[in-house]
């Protein structure tokens, strides 16, 4: 704790002594002592040790009520005072994260959605898209958390709390890589039903030729993430895990399990575009569809003046 004494209605150091004081009949409180004082004696450094460890919630609790009490002091003696130190430092770092994260997954998602949309001129595919990675998201974090957080299977001789970062970061490598499966997948069902294929042939002929291209690029990505797990550094080994269980519940259980099946039972159904949305997106011809009409007229032209000649 830094306390700052200049607007404080008592002599300084008596009221360091006080905060001091104050702090030692909080719960879960060892010891808390002055430990250091600037030479204006205006401001003083306290040493407050708690009776449980750095991550256990007594502690996180201790630290919260201290500063719930800042108020009260401020009240009586005119201090100020911050806490700080690894539970405070790792408590704000998660809370910032966490109040970041439904923001992210939103902004992400939904701009995947408009361009997915876009480009598959569909309102079922992107819905389909995004919930499967939220699917996979889910899947991921209770694995990973069962395994380096619960301990299950024996496979983490430590067990602990996973680091705060991890949601983010997860999400975002995450999203990147269900996305392209989606689009190695799709655009050839896509390609297939706008040249005239029915639903069901245009997710069979889809699915055969894209299925080769996500496995490889599912293998490649899951054997460099795995090499990551027989780090010793617990931090590593869970991030390694994570990444790779989420590239396989995403591309081998979402992509390649879930997507088809919903795309069959869908059919004609899984390329609607409401009328009003259709004349309102631009066209992106990524199956080639215009070049696909303009080749014969070119084509004909190009006998007429060979006729011609």
């Amino acid at each position: 704790m830094v306390v700052d004494a200049r607007d404080a209605t008592v002599p300084a150091m008596q009221a360091f002594g006080d905060v001091a004081a104050t702090i030692s009949e909080q719960t879960d409180v060892a010891n808390a002592q002055v430990i250091g004082v600037n030479q204006a004696g205006d401001t003083a450094q306290i040493l407050v040790t708690p009776a449980s460890g750095p991550t256990d919630p007594k502690t996180v609790d201790l630290m919260q009520s201290i500063r719930d009490s800042e108020t009260g002091m401020h009240e009586q003696i005119g201090v100020n005072y911050g806490v700080t130190g690894q539970t405070a430092l790792e408590t704000d770092i998660s809370d910032r994260l966490q109040d970041a994260l439904i923001p992210y997954l939103l902004v992400v998602v939904g701009l995947a959605f408009i361009l997915l949309t876009l480009v598959f001129r569909s309102l079922l595919v992107p819905l389909t898209a995004t919930l499967g990675f939220l699917l996979s998201v889910a899947a991921t974090f209770g694995a990973t958390v069962a395994i380096f957080q619960n301990g299950w299977g024996g496979l983490v001789g430590n067990p602990q709390p996973l680091v705060s970062f991890m949601p983010i970061f997860l999400i975002g490598v995450v999203f990147g890589l269900a996305m392209d499966y989606q689009v190695f997948l799709v655009t050839r069902m896509r390609e297939e039903y706008v040249h005239g294929a029915s639903a069901k042939d245009a997710m069979t002929i889809g699915f055969t030729h894209g299925s080769r291209v996500v496995t490889a690029a599912a293998l490649i990505m899951m054997s460099v993430f795995a090499a990551f797990i027989a780090e010793p550094n617990s931090f590593i080994k869970s991030i390694g895990f994570a990444l790779a269980a989420a590239v396989f519940f995403d591309a081998f259980v979402v992509r390649m399990v879930i997507i088809p099946a919903v795309m069959a039972l869908l059919g004609d159904k899984a390329w609607w575009l409401p009328a009003w949305l259709d004349r309102i997106l631009p066209n992106v011809d990524i199956e080639g569809e215009k070049l696909q009409r303009e080749l014969p007229a070119h084509a004909l032209e190009g006998e007429e003046t060979v006729a011609a000649r």
